[in-house]
């Protein structure tokens, strides 16, 4: 589905999709505000330079994000080196209470998934991506793309039944 970046088209495509890109952007992300400062700096770069991109996919805007959260986490990561001292060892939530994936113990059995099974399900799920766009988006084929979301669907089956991962 691709919209041309001008006017009310582009107010009305970031409500469609602003709520699945900061999901995205929260699984790739250390924190919730992080996932936001990533999800802006991605629009104000395609804002900025909109006549590069006339029309935009999703699966663009995914793949800008992904890009961005690597970014960041190695700056993180830096910042962090500084700071030994006084930075903590503990993950964030992937997952506010207001977050799309609701549901008895979904969060948490969201969180529990490997990374590459997590993000697939949710460009799959909540971002409605075919397998060809998030293996574009992820640097994978769409068979690896596939097979991370059935082995991610099964976990997550066995984990919301109480089992482990």
């Amino acid at each position: 589905m691709e919209k041309n970046l001008n006017g009310e088209n582009w107010r009305d495509w970031f409500n469609e999709w602003g709520d699945r890109f900061l999901l995205f952007a929260r699984q790739q992300s250390g924190s919730f505000q992080e996932a936001e400062d990533i999800l802006q700096e991605v629009f104000v770069h395609i804002w900025t330079r909109r006549e590069a991109f006339p029309r935009i996919e999703p699966g663009l805007v995914f793949t800008q994000i992904r890009r961005k959260a690597i970014d960041h986490a190695r700056s993180r990561k830096r910042r962090q080196l500084r700071e030994k001292a006084y930075a903590e060892d503990t993950e964030p939530p992937y997952f506010t209470d207001t977050a799309e994936p609701n549901g008895d113990g979904m969060q948490e059995a969201l969180q529990q998934l490997p990374r590459e099974q997590r993000e697939v399900l949710v460009l799959k799920v909540w971002g409605e991506q075919t397998f060809e766009s998030i293996g574009q988006t992820l640097d994978i084929s769409p068979n690896t793309a596939a097979s991370r979301y059935r082995y991610g669907l099964e976990q997550m089956r066995r984990l919301m039944k109480g089992g482990k991962a």
